[in-house]
């Protein structure tokens, strides 16, 4: 009894996402089958069609304070750990998935810090920032496709994302020092997160059988 207690908690752990340690699934791996149908999958493509609903009622409204674009950019960024979840649940893993979600999350925020330009709700030089900064990852990513390369996300890059996307939900809310402050801190750790992947990725090229390591126990 006493050694199926931690086993419990371990479990609990990953499923909600609280341990990302481990290898990826094998099914998210390059050169696996898309498998477009899933769960998560749905998941990915409501979060993606959320994403013009979002700018028509931020951009319908007259200074970008808008509660009802607030709760659907909240909704499609909180989609990302839903999906998370269905797929630990279900096991309904795929290589797809592992492409679309990263992707969604670039245009959710790019969608949201276009809103806050517009309106000027957030600093426009944290904004730069932010935006060159989701630019790279986004070229850092396609390099890393190019030579066969799969850049494991890092636990920084994963807690940035919870600033960012609160300072842009409050912002459209209340604009004013707590989203700024968000913003600098969610900023600062994408930016740390970023010089991770790059790391990762040049370690990987000048290694590359040990970048299979982590799919050899699946």
């Amino acid at each position: 009894m006493g050694e199926t207690a931690p086993f419990g908690r371990g479990r609990v752990r990953k499923l909600f996402g609280l341990d990302r340690s481990g290898p990826e699934h094998p099914a998210t791996r390059s050169g696996q089958p898309l498998r477009p149908w899933t769960l998560p999958n749905l998941i990915g493509f409501l979060r993606l069609a959320g994403v013009p609903l979002f700018l028509y009622l931020a951009f319908e409204s007259e200074d970008g304070v808008s509660l009802a674009a607030a709760i659907v950019f909240w909704l499609i960024a909180a989609g990302d750990y839903l999906d998370g979840l269905l797929a630990r649940v279900t096991g309904q893993y795929s290589r797809l998935g592992a492409l679309l979600d990263p992707v969604v999350d670039r245009l959710v925020i790019i969608s949201g810090v276009v809103v806050c330009w517009h309106f000027g709700l957030l600093p426009k030089v944290l904004i730069v920032l932010l935006v060159v900064r989701e630019l790279a990852t986004l070229l850092l990513a396609r390099w890393g496709l190019s030579h066969g390369i799969d850049i494991e996300v890092n636990w920084i890059g994963r807690m940035a994302v919870f600033p960012v996307m609160s300072a842009i939900f409050f912002a459209m809310i209340f604009p004013g020092w707590f989203p700024d402050g968000l913003m600098v801190i969610g900023v600062g750790m994408a930016w740390v997160a970023t010089i991770l992947y790059a790391r990762s990725g040049r370690a990987a090229l000048h290694s590359p059988g040990e970048s299979d390591q982590p799919s050899s126990g699946g």
